[in-house]
């Protein structure tokens, strides 16, 4: 069992995180500017502070005395607030907790960060080397939520420089985030239904159909925090569902709504999601139990295979991630780029 700091577990993610963790045998503490009454978190410490705060995300952060700490607060949904207020806010917090930690000697530190660091919906258009998307493609983030969740991977690199091996980071980029709750009718974060998500393709294409139970993110976390003495520091890892939030293939789906992707999308067959989660499974040995399938009782296997078997998108077979929603406490080849008017405006829906 481990003492785990969580900042932002009053949060959509935050709350389910909390509770999974607890459910394993961890001792929780939740950091966050308020004390929350939500049920998941009856009977979990509560530290009401303000983490943009340094002094105070300090204090903190060192008497919570944990083995570990998960840093999801932040402002969670791009376009939000200014970008300016985004931006400083949540490097800000990053830097303020992650150093914190470093500062305060806690052995396991990791930090969320977003697939939207890819820079997908751009408005000049957009286009990757390939597809599936994984932790190989370079990130282009185009505003400022998807640039201070790019600075959070970045200054956990940077602690690592600093203190080696002494401290072991990770940050993870958890795809659209399904709460339990939200598979029963709750609106998602983005204000629709999963089933409604599911009935027009709008509505998740901004996000390329990626999506991630809230509980998988918690078995996640899990596997990682036992694994980070034994792996690679400073690692980032894709936190996603084994298939795409569509009723159809995405080889069908993304160029309608991603101009330039026919050939790109092509091996997105039968259920494969755009999103590969196929490190974890190769490093942690983890992979999610959760599909919308499974929870709709629609049956069939949610296991992003599409026709070709089971791939990580560089042509090895694998063993076999939006955002999610973390308090407010605080993922192209040759040819032409072209803007899809559809993924131009700022909206909330943008980079889901």
């Amino acid at each position: 069992m481990s003492r785990i700091a969580v900042t932002g577990g009053a949060g959509r993610l935050g709350r389910t995180l909390v509770a999974g963790l607890a459910q394993a045998g961890h001792e929780l503490i939740s950091l966050d500017r308020a004390v929350s009454d939500a049920p998941e978190l009856a009977g979990i410490a509560q530290i009401p502070v303000d983490l943009t705060d340094a002094d105070a995300a300090a204090g903190a952060i060192s008497d919570a005395r944990a083995d570990a700490l998960i840093h999801l607060a932040a402002i969670a949904v791009p376009f939000s607030a200014p970008e300016d207020v985004i931006l400083h806010t949540n490097a800000a917090l990053a830097l303020n907790v992650l150093s914190a930690g470093a500062g305060a000697g806690v052995p396991k530190i990791v930090t969320a960060s977003s697939p939207t660091v890819l820079g997908y919906g751009a408005p000049r258009g957009w286009l990757p080397d390939r597809f599936p998307l994984d932790e190989e493609t370079v990130p282009r983030p185009w505003n400022a939520y998807a640039l201070s969740k790019h600075l959070a991977e970045q200054t956990i690199a940077m602690l690592a420089r600093q203190t080696g091996d002494a401290t072991r980071f990770a940050a993870f980029r958890p795809c659209y985030v399904i709460a339990p709750e939200e598979w029963d009718g709750a609106p998602t974060q983005q204000g629709h239904t999963v089933r409604e998500r599911l009935a027009d393709p709008a509505l998740s294409a901004p996000a390329l159909f990626n999506y991630v139970d809230a509980r998988d993110v918690a078995t996640f976390v899990d596997t990682l925090l036992e694994a980070l003495p034994d792996i690679p520091n400073a690692e980032v890892f894709f936190v996603a569902a084994d298939d795409a939030l569509a009723r159809r293939p995405l080889a069908e789906l993304l160029p309608q709504f991603v101009p330039g992707t026919d050939a790109l999308a092509a091996g997105l067959t039968g259920t494969a999601p755009a999103f590969s989660n196929a490190k974890a499974r190769r490093v942690l040995g983890w992979r999610p139990a959760h599909s919308w399938r499974g929870e709709f009782g629609e049956g069939g296997e949610a296991g992003g295979r599409g026709e070709t078997g089971e791939r990580d998108g560089r042509g090895e077979t694998g063993e076999h991630h939006e955002h999610g929603d973390l308090s407010r406490s605080s993922g192209g080849r040759s040819g032409t780029t072209r803007t899809d008017p559809d993924l131009t405006t700022p909206r909330k829906d943008v980079l889901a």
